[in-house]
């Protein structure tokens, strides 16, 4: 196995459940409110059709879960799968007010290893998960496996900006953002986790190739924020 986040396993666990009571308040924060569009984005470019069955990695709070289960609505289902638990029953919190109980389904479990057959799914989508899982490819090849012949995969992901002075201020922010953890009261040490993997995360070229590699076509990158994030979506052969 390659890794492509060597932080041990348990060890990014163990911050997700810290960080789980502040995650949403945080990510509004540091994007400084963008994260919201960019989701609108990544909806809009997958073209989600009423009816399909979506499988929605590393899901988190359930915010693009959510989001799926609208677009596919009541003939379709979402499951949003994620190994914290912490982070799920904040989904699960989400989901009742909104009313999604009969569309979606939140399963504990590791997106290297999914626990669903060949061939089971119309979208698989993960955002803001691919840098935290130790090997991305190994997840890839998952995602693969479990598609429908054509069916389509979503990523949305932070990225590298290659204009050299959006680059610099842009690696300058992330080695700020850590200190925003202070204004609601969350571990800096975990931030400073986070903001390491977003700003050492792969291009988006690098992430396409990835994807060409594990058998996806017609891959298309839509980048976001001058470079800043980047959404790929792909089609299995």
């Amino acid at each position: 196995m390659s890794l492509t986040n060597k932080v041990p396993e348990k060890d990014v666990h163990d911050l997700f459940t810290r960080v789980a009571p502040h995650y949403d308040q945080m990510n509004n924060l540091i994007s400084l409110g963008t994260q919201k569009s960019w989701r609108k984005r990544f909806l809009k470019e997958l073209k989600v059709a009423p009816g399909d069955f979506a499988l929605d990695l590393c899901c988190g709070t359930g915010d693009i879960t959510i989001a799926l289960a609208k677009q596919v609505g009541p003939s379709g289902n979402v499951i949003g799968l994620d190994f914290n638990q912490e982070m799920l029953d904040l989904a699960e919190q989400k989901i009742r007010q909104q009313n999604l109980q009969k569309e979606i389904q939140l399963k504990q479990g590791d997106a290297m290893h999914l626990p669903y057959p060949d061939q089971s799914f119309d979208i698989v989508t993960i955002g803001f998960g691919l840098r935290n899982v130790p090997d991305a490819n190994q997840v890839l090849k998952e995602i693969y496996r479990v598609l429908k012949p054509t069916g389509k995969v979503g990523v949305l992901e932070t990225s590298q900006p290659t204009n050299p002075l959006i680059k610099l201020g842009w690696k300058s922010y992330f080695r700020l953002f850590p200190s925003f953890a202070k204004l609601l009261g969350a571990n800096v040490s975990d931030y400073q986790y986070l903001s390491h993997t977003t700003a050492e995360f792969v291009s988006a070229q690098h992430l396409k190739e990835m994807l060409v590699k594990n058998g996806f076509k017609n891959v298309q990158v839509n980048k976001l924020n001058l470079g800043a994030g980047a959404i790929h979506v792909g089609i299995k052969k």
